[in-house]
């Protein structure tokens, strides 16, 4: 995966994802939940999530107690030792790694804790979840991380035109 040639895909296109997001938050398409599922399917029978992890490089997920505590018992550490170790807290007050990439992310972009990784790595990259509408924001952030989903909005562009 050729992640320069997506961030220079991502430049050209920016003020039309925007002008796209806006639309959709103006006014959400009674169809969105269904075209953003089939536009991830699609998008996701091609696309190895291993030829990138440009998610796990650049961006973390949030960990919730749950995760602190499945994470820790896999690790066979305290759930104090594990925050200690590899999370802090951010602005919105919430646990986030410390460092990036991804502290579990191998050389070959597989993840060393897969089976027992946070929700929010698994919801990742959110394009398959149910109310699409609440967010946006966060699918127009995601368009400049994963090439999935900047694909996915670029069909979505598309169908709504």
């Amino acid at each position: 995966m050729d992640l320069s040639k997506h961030r220079i895909q991502v430049q050209k296109t920016q003020a039309s994802t925007k002008k796209f997001f806006e639309r959709l938050k103006r006014k959400t398409p009674h169809d969105l939940d269904l075209r953003f599922h089939e536009m991830h399917d699609e998008v996701f029978e091609r696309v190895d999530c291993l030829q990138c992890a440009n998610c796990c490089k650049t961006t973390g997920p949030l960990f919730t107690q749950k995760d602190i505590e499945r994470l820790s018992a896999y690790l066979k550490i305290k759930p104090a030792t594990f925050i200690q170790k590899y999370l802090r807290v951010d602005e919105d007050n919430d646990y986030v790694l410390q460092i990036l990439p991804c502290p579990f992310l191998g050389t070959d972009n597989y993840c060393s804790v897969y089976d027992h990784r946070p929700n929010a790595c698994r919801e990742y990259p959110h394009t398959n979840q149910r109310k699409m509408h609440t967010i946006l924001k966060e699918t127009y952030n995601n368009v400049a991380v994963c090439p999935a989903v900047f694909e996915i909005v670029e069909q979505l562009k598309k169908h709504y035109v």
